[in-house]
């Protein structure tokens, strides 16, 4: 089990990071997936972009691993309401199909026990006290 965490833990920490980093580099994206309802768009983009990094930067030293990956499944909550708008108005988003938002969503999902199984504390069952 230990090497599928780790292998987790790195797929988790490269989803965030580079994320995280695009949220810099094309913010016009995020603002527009954004829905009506939510007021300072670009400001959220820039710091859910920042919180994004640090976690995934959290992940990665293991006394902070835990509690990083709880701020990841919380900031992933966070921006559902986003994932969900697009997936109910998929007219506003013709360069991406429907099948891949409805996809989208069920890799949410899977996003969030990814991030809660490879953060907790890794268990080698050759060697149970070991820890990257």
């Amino acid at each position: 089990m230990f090497r599928w965490q780790f292998i987790g833990l790195a797929v988790v920490f490269l989803w965030f990071m580079f994320g995280g980093v695009t949220h810099f580099t094309n913010p016009e994206f995020f603002v527009n997936i954004m829905p009506p309802y939510i007021g300072w768009h670009l400001e959220i983009v820039y710091v859910s972009g920042a919180l994004e990094v640090l976690g995934a930067l959290g992940i990665l030293i293991p006394k902070t691993r835990a509690l990083a990956g709880n701020c990841l499944i919380l900031l992933t909550l966070a921006v559902t309401p986003a994932n969900i708008h697009m997936w109910m108005h998929p007219e506003l988003f013709p360069d991406i199909s429907e099948t891949a938002l409805t996809v989208r969503l069920g890799i949410q999902v899977l996003l969030l026990i990814c991030i809660w199984w490879c953060t907790r504390p890794f268990v080698d069952n050759q060697n149970p006290s070991s820890d990257p």
